[in-house]
């Protein structure tokens, strides 16, 4: 008989916090899930995995790991652990072995011109643009405070190379945002073709998840359902 899946790790993405995840999260909590927001610090790609292994660990069953943007990397490493039986992919590099965010990003360039590095080995999105080519489609007080806010992303984390994707063991899922300006929606559909995910498409800017929170839910809850090994 078909059982869900109970827990889900949340994974946020370059130059923001776990605090995007929120809608997302009560939505699930509401339904009963056990959910938890990794808030790993973007300073080394090593480090990030830390953290996300650690929420993984805590979990007390098999779990749902779930990355947007610069997360997907993340996960597609961090969900070879024992606890993982799905991953889903908002938005997010689904990476293959020897490719690094960067890499995808060369291979068909985004639209935004507006991340730039500092002299510290991290890189920002201009705050003048953040808006326009991150989250164009949240209430503009709130691309406001992400953009003043944000967190940096380091050199490290962005052109780690990915040893041994997930995906290729994990069931998957994708959704893709048509208006993304941040990684191009082609590469996000040749990703999630490439992984065989099952994948939903909604028109929305980067931050998919925090502008389509139910449609984010529903797909997440989808593969939480999905019949257990």
């Amino acid at each position: 008989m078909t059982q869900r899946i109970n827990n889900v790790v949340l994974v946020h993405g370059a130059f923001a916090d776990g605090s995007g995840w929120e809608p997302v999260a009560k939505s699930l909590m509401n339904d009963g899930y056990t959910v938890s927001v990794v808030q790993h610090p973007e300073t080394s790609y090593a480090e990030d995995q830390k953290y996300t292994k650690a929420a993984i660990d805590a979990m007390d069953g098999p779990v749902v790991l779930v990355g947007h943007s610069y997360g997907g990397s993340v996960i597609t490493e961090a969900g070879n652990h024992p606890k993982v039986r799905a991953l889903v992919y908002i938005a997010a590099f689904a990476l293959d072995e020897g490719e690094s965010c960067a890499s995808i990003e060369q291979a068909l360039p985004q639209t935004s011109k507006a991340f730039k590095p500092d002299g510290n080995g991290n890189w920002w999105i201009e705050q003048e643009h953040f808006a326009a080519d991150f989250a164009a489609d949240i209430p503009k007080d709130k691309a406001a405070f992400m953009a003043v806010s944000q967190m940096p992303i380091s050199t490290d984390a962005f052109t780690h190379q990915v040893t041994s994707p997930a995906w290729k063991t994990r069931p998957t899922w994708y959704m893709v945002a048509s208006a993304d300006r941040s990684i191009n929606p082609e590469q996000e559909r040749m990703m999630a073709k490439r992984a065989n995910a099952k994948t939903v498409e909604v028109n929305a800017s980067h931050v998919a998840y925090i502008s389509h929170p139910k449609e984010s839910a529903k797909l997440i809850e989808e593969a939480a359902n999905a019949a257990l090994d």
